[in-house]
């Protein structure tokens, strides 16, 4: 199926019975305040979940520009968007991060900045991004095998991520987060050792159930369930307690360690759908607007970001594009339809 590039109403931006004013909501009542962007599709790990090893990247004009990001943010933050998170490809290869940083963290309303890396880069950069005005970070790290982490990143580079989570925390970024993809039969081997790496070192781990948004074809046998991490993690830990305090918008379901070794969570995309709560909308890197990681259309922003067109117009056309958004992306049923883009074109 082609994926379809809507192209912003030259009349009529609106939907009938959107509103026009208030905040960022769908058909579905639910509220959006959280806004994802990728700053680049390039990366220097090829993820088998991810990515192909052979890729085109965009050239860099197509790329928005720290500016137009920033004048994006500018004006959906009237709209309730008060949280941004930066993604990729690999964010932290974007030159001058932290100069976007600041720019965003400048922006009147934006409560919350964090980013999500595979932590190639993060020793280098960890101080400019935190003196900028970061503070939370997202590290990929879904085995701590060398072997392992080489034949699913078709890389090198496991040391330079321990390093990076290192630095960061001595920089004084909290919280530090891993983000671990679970794949059976492959990364399920890592759960208990990943659970004690972040038990020592103070990390919150996320464990991900393997979503259908790779190059390769994706194996629903290959999902190793929420439920069986959790269960693994008991055998070892003992009890987990679900937090009380947890954010209902949030993709994760977190608990904490009985026996007071810290928190862990669980994303479970395939078996537990957290649509009906999502809160969340993208920017990609080349200026397209998607209202779902799973979206099988988008809204072409750049030229609103790029000609001299105002800024009335394209609040109304994000509001449009939230409007629109559907129930939910329908993994486990014959309805569901995979997205031509890979992760890294839509960022993470």
């Amino acid at each position: 199926m082609t994926t379809r590039f809507q192209l912003p109403l030259l009349n009529d931006a609106l939907p009938d019975n959107a509103p026009a004013s208030g905040k960022l909501i769908d058909t579905f009542s639910r509220i959006h305040n959280n806004l994802r962007i990728s700053v680049t599709d390039r990366c220097n790990l090829r993820c088998t979940y991810c990515m192909p090893e052979d890729v085109s990247f965009l050239d860099k004009k197509e790329l928005l520009t720290f500016e137009e990001i920033a004048r994006f943010v500018e004006i959906v933050a009237p709209l309730g968007i008060d949280k941004i998170r930066l993604t990729g490809g690999e964010p932290l290869m974007r030159r001058g991060l932290p100069t976007l940083v600041q720019m965003i963290a400048d922006i009147p309303g934006i409560r919350d900045i964090g980013l999500t890396t595979n932590g190639i880069l993060l020793a280098e950069q960890a101080q400019a991004l935190f003196d900028a005005g970061l503070r939370r970070l997202n590290v990929s790290l879904d085995t701590l095998d060398v072997g392992r982490f080489r034949e699913l990143t078709r890389r090198d580079g496991l040391d330079k991520v321990l390093h990076g989570i290192e630095v960061a925390k001595k920089v004084g970024f909290e919280p530090i987060k891993l983000n671990a993809v679970c794949i059976r039969g492959f990364t399920e081997l890592d759960v208990l050792p990943l659970a004690k790496y972040a038990r020592d070192n103070g990390l919150e781990l996320r464990f991900i159930e393997y979503m259908p948004i790779g190059a390769e074809a994706w194996e629903r046998e290959k999902v190793f369930f929420a439920h069986e991490i959790i269960e693994r993690l008991e055998n070892e830990f003992g009890t987990l307690i679900p937090d009380a305090n947890a954010d209902p918008r949030s993709p994760s379901f977190d608990y904490d360690y009985g026996d007071g070794g810290g928190r862990v969570g669980v994303i479970a995309s395939v078996s537990r759908s957290f649509c009906h709560s999502c809160n969340r909308v993208r920017l990609t890197a080349d200026g397209k607007l998607r209202n779902c990681l799973f979206a099988l259309d988008e809204v072409d922003v750049k030229p609103f970001l790029r000609d001299a067109v105002d800024d009335e117009r394209l609040a109304q056309i994000v509001r449009g594009n939230v409007w629109a958004k559907w129930a939910g992306h329908d993994f486990n049923t014959a309805q569901f339809v995979k997205p031509e883009r890979t992760m890294h074109t839509i960022g993470g």
